[in-house]
């Protein structure tokens, strides 16, 4: 069964840091692109980074690049969203995704608010 964990979500002030986990499980985790998502009240899913599965090089959305940087451990089977100079505009739940040739898996989400 594949799971993945997320964590490391909170209340943090404007300008703060946080880093998020993904914990995955039941899954060949080092084969395959992780990718970040987030989704704020009232708004669309929206994606904000990939860590590839070679070399763990990232990608993100224009608005995160600078602040937030992807990365990930293949043998702890985790990835992981360091967040820094956050905005009140980065509150949302954010979501691990992984996908193989079939499917996407999906974790539970960690919310994450910003404001002072």
């Amino acid at each position: 069964q594949v799971q993945l964990v997320e964590s490391g979500g909170g209340l943090v002030q404007p300008g703060g840091s946080l880093r998020l986990s993904c914990s995955v499980s039941g899954f060949p985790f080092s084969d395959f692109a992780m990718n970040w998502f987030r989704q704020a009240p009232g708004k669309e899913r929206e994606w904000v980074a990939l860590v590839s599965e070679v070399g763990g090089r990232s990608r993100y959305r224009d608005s995160v690049k600078g602040r937030f940087t992807g990365s990930r451990d293949d043998a702890k089977n985790t990835a992981y969203l360091q967040m820094d100079s956050l905005k009140p505009e980065d509150t949302a739940t954010y979501y691990c995704t992984i996908r193989d040739h079939t499917r996407s898996y999906w974790g539970q989400g960690t919310q994450v608010i910003v404001s002072s």
